[in-house]
């Protein structure tokens, strides 16, 4: 349907929305109303195509793989659906007939973030890639009211504000009443033999409607539609009637409320037993009714489960819905009968997880009593699971107690998820070849003992669709006339980019577009912020989740460094730079959100001295989504990649920098180690100690207050620290880089500082030379074709889900290469 849309089609369907839903003509309609009649048209193609593909695979009895993730960080959809679609300038001209411009009605969307960082934006890219790429999938999440939160800066301060999605994200989604499932939370269990079968009886258990509300993602040029099914809490009984006839109001809403929590807000504070209680709610709540639906649909296309191990693969994606794995071990054997070793085949067949963290205090635990009040099935289930596995682990681990309670799922009074993961999956993955690396020698080392075939690693990729063509028109239009268009569908095509190095008309190219990238990005900060800032400055971009060992601090001792020579040497030569910076703190994370406060102050105090400002610029831009990084990675010139070695899993904002032409200053961590590989030495700024080094340094004893002492520019900045910017101190953070609380400086930004400084003199230093800089950003853009989310697809397809595409027609046309124009 969607390649034979004319103009005059759109015109006529936008139309009939328009008049259906609105009562209203185009000339009459408002710029939301024809927003939402345009998505309304976008959704009916999709969801026609979704259908046509969905039978295909039934009628061929393809594996489909079923991608659960607690966050899908999406972004708005009208345009990445209409690019993908191919539709988007048939769509721009019709909507010109109408007097609307395609552009002002994509800022009518609000980001759908139902996500926290980089591990919903990658779940979104691999959507994307599963679509484009023509694979049977599925993504499962949970339908949040509210997403993480609206960030407001106060004074320097965050304040988190309800972040309300759904008035414009409601209409990308399709509500599945004829699909609702029952999920049963709390109460007791007993168990009863009936007809030679274990019956399981619940009492005085909560039961919670799963309602489905289906977003269909698009894939490029592709047959396929995904599907990402959302489900909402609901209250079973709905409404007390009899309460509310008696007057008792509140008592009356009580119970549709406590259910309707559970998908009210992504990722509930867990400072506290109610938080925790809502967030191993909302874990156990997304994984039943997806596992109930799974095996609803397998049933319908098959008839039976002996068979589906080999038509399904669930990938649990970080540890959130690991529950998945005793879930699906009560309904194989709660309502279809299974044996415990038959059930427990199937289900380690079915199951793949990927680890997202090397930092042990970040794998979820939950408290067993909690545990065991909340879910008593499941607990009776993976307590059994952890029996037999640790009778398995003594097999192979014979009088290690020691070793065999690390690696036990319950041990200590806590329920461990990711060594339930592990144990019930039969594949592990790491997200970086180092990551992958340290798994196998730290944090799972007895495992991968144990099982040495389940490990691998699949490297993180990007939706680079979306990042670079869609979001880098121009750069893109460069690289359609030198390599032609097949880096859109086989991306490491961007590899022919490196053969046009020395020629200075697409050097010049290059630069010209990075220009006026920067000055698009700075009349859209000016128009959403009323903050002017310099075009011809170095833009150095650090975009990341608000943390510790991502080192945003690191970066601002340094700028406070410059600050103080601009200080010191008014006159002195100096290239001038604006520091953009765009993160989150978790709610509850006080030194985030002192170091957002930090970054704040020093901002202000900078725009305040005429002396720095026409110098140096710090700006932290406020509530950072998908959409503002739309608009800033391609105009980004320095993409600060800067935390500990060891502590980064991969990464995947460095790919998106990469692709559009920034380079990286970083260490050697996540994915800056393949990186550099694939880009050169010459190519990236890397400094600072290894993931081996700062190992070492830790078991010979960190004494951060040496680096102090011994180095006088940061001694000075620290002492800045005490000062403080903008009327406020700071020596709370420069306590905390020298004596702690517990131990001081724990991410060694002391220790990397020299190196951080001298490193990043050398890339300024290198940016006067304009052609050398521009043939580094050329050899980026072309070494960045790895690092695209089809490969990282194709990799999980062929090395864990073995699953096959449903391949498009051979004898359908083919992008061809064209040669640059003289």
């Amino acid at each position: 349907m969607a390649n034979n849309l004319k103009k005059s089609d759109i015109k006529e369907i936008v139309e009939a929305k328009l008049s259906r839903y609105f009562g209203c003509s185009p000339k009459e309609a408002s710029r939301d109303q024809m927003y939402k009649a345009v998505a309304m048209t976008i959704k009916d193609i999709l969801t026609e195509k979704r259908g046509d593909f969905k039978q295909e695979v039934n009628a061929k009895g393809g594996k489909r793989v079923y991608y659960m993730c607690i966050e899908f960080l999406l972004g708005r959809s009208l345009k990445t659906n209409l690019c993908n679609l191919g539709l988007n300038e048939t769509y721009k001209s019709a909507l010109k007939d109408f007097g609307f411009d395609l552009e002002d009605l994509y800022e009518c969307e609000s980001d759908a973030g139902l996500g926290n960082g980089g591990l919903g934006r990658l779940a979104a890219c691999f959507m994307d890639s599963l679509s484009s790429l023509d694979y049977p999938a599925t993504g499962f999440s949970i339908c949040y009211e509210y997403c993480l939160f609206k960030q407001m800066i106060v004074d320097g301060m965050q304040v988190e504000l309800p972040d309300i999605w759904l008035p414009g994200g409601e209409v990308w989604l399709v509500p599945r009443t004829d699909r609702i499932y029952h999920v049963k939370m709390g109460g007791h269990v007993k168990e009863n033999w009936k007809d030679g079968h274990l019956e399981i009886l619940y009492e005085d258990c909560e039961e919670i409607e799963a309602v489905p509300y289906d977003m269909m993602i698009s894939g490029a040029d592709s047959k396929a539609v995904s599907q990402l099914r959302l489900w909402k809490s609901r209250n079973i009984h709905n409404f007390n009637m009899g309460l509310f006839t008696q007057g008792q109001y509140t008592r009356a809403m009580e119970e549709s409320t406590n259910a309707e929590l559970i998908s009210k807000v992504l990722y509930p504070s867990d400072n506290h037993i109610e938080g925790k209680l809502l967030r191993l709610s909302q874990q156990y709540f997304m994984v039943s009714a997806s596992c109930q639906s799974i095996i609803r649909d397998h049933m319908a296309v098959y008839g039976t489960l002996d068979n589906l191990a080999d038509k399904v693969a669930i990938h649990i994606n970080d540890t959130h819905p690991a529950l998945c794995i005793p879930e699906l071990m009560r309904i194989l054997i709660d309502d279809y009968f299974f044996d415990w070793d038959k059930a427990w085949d199937t289900v380690v067949k079915i199951c793949a997880y990927t680890n997202h963290t090397v930092m042990p205090e970040a794998l979820e635990t939950w408290n067993e009593d909690l545990f065991r009040l909340k879910l008593p099935r499941i607990h009776m289930i993976i307590k059994e699971i952890n029996e037999r596995f640790c009778r398995d682990a003594w097999q192979a681990f014979p009088g290690n107690w020691n070793r065999i309670s690390k690696m036990s799922i319950i041990g200590y009074g806590q329920v461990r998820m990711a060594n339930l993961c592990v144990v019930g999956s039969h594949s592990t993955n790491g997200v970086s070849k180092l990551h992958s690396e340290i798994l196998t020698k730290s944090i799972f080392k007895d495992f991968y003992a144990m099982y040495p075939e389940r490990f691998c690693n699949v490297t993180n990729g990007i939706a680079h669709r979306r990042w670079l063509c869609y979001s880098n028109p121009q750069l893109a239009k460069l690289l359609d006339d030198t390599i032609g268009t097949g880096y859109r569908h086989n991306p490491e095509e961007l590899r022919e980019f490196a053969k046009f190095a020395d020629d200075q008309t697409v050097l010049n190219e290059v630069r010209r577009i990075k220009h006026e990238n920067k000055i698009a990005f700075s009349n859209h900060l000016y128009k959403k912020t009323g903050r002017a800032i310099d075009t011809h400055s170095l833009y150095d971009v650090h975009i990341k989740r608000l943390h510790e060992y991502k080192r945003q601090l690191l970066n601002v001792l340094n700028i406070i460094g410059l600050y103080l020579d601009i200080k010191d040497h008014p006159d002195a030569d100096f290239q001038p730079q604006t520091f953009l910076f765009g993160a989150k703190a978790a709610p509850g994370y006080y030194m985030a959100k002192n170091i957002i406060k930090l970054i704040y102050c020093l901002g202000k105090e900078i725009e305040n001295d005429p002396q720095v400002r026409e110098k140096l610029a710090v700006v932290f831009l406020e509530d950072y989504n998908v959409s503002l990084a739309e608009a800033l990675i391609p105009a980004a010139e320095i993409s600060e990649q800067i935390s500990l070695a060891g502590k980064e899993a991969s990464g995947t904002g460095c790919m998106k920098l990469m692709i559009n032409g920034a380079m990286t200053i970083g260490t050697l961590d996540g994915a800056n180690v393949e990186m550099l590989a694939a880009a050169g030495k010459d190519n990236m700024y890397i400094f600072g100690l290894t993931s081996a080094e700062v190992d070492d340094i830790w078991l010979r004893g960190y004494n951060c207050a040496e680096y102090y002492a011994n180095n006088e520019r940061l001694k000075r900045i620290i002492n800045a620290l005490n000062i403080g910017f903008a009327g406020q101190s700071f020596s709370e953070i420069a306590n905390y880089l020298l004596s702690g609380p517990g131990i001081a400086d724990p991410y060694m930004c002391l220790a990397d500082f020299e190196s951080y400084h001298m490193t990043r003199g050398k890339a300024i230093e290198d940016y006067q030379d304009k052609e050398k800089w521009n043939r580094m950003s050329l050899m980026n853009i072309a070494s960045a074709g790895y690092f695209a989310a089809d490969r990282s697809i194709n990799d999980y397809a062929k090395q864990i889900w073995n699953l096959e595409r449903m391949i498009k027609d051979p004898s359908a046309p083919v992008n061809k290469k064209r040669t640059r124009k003289s």
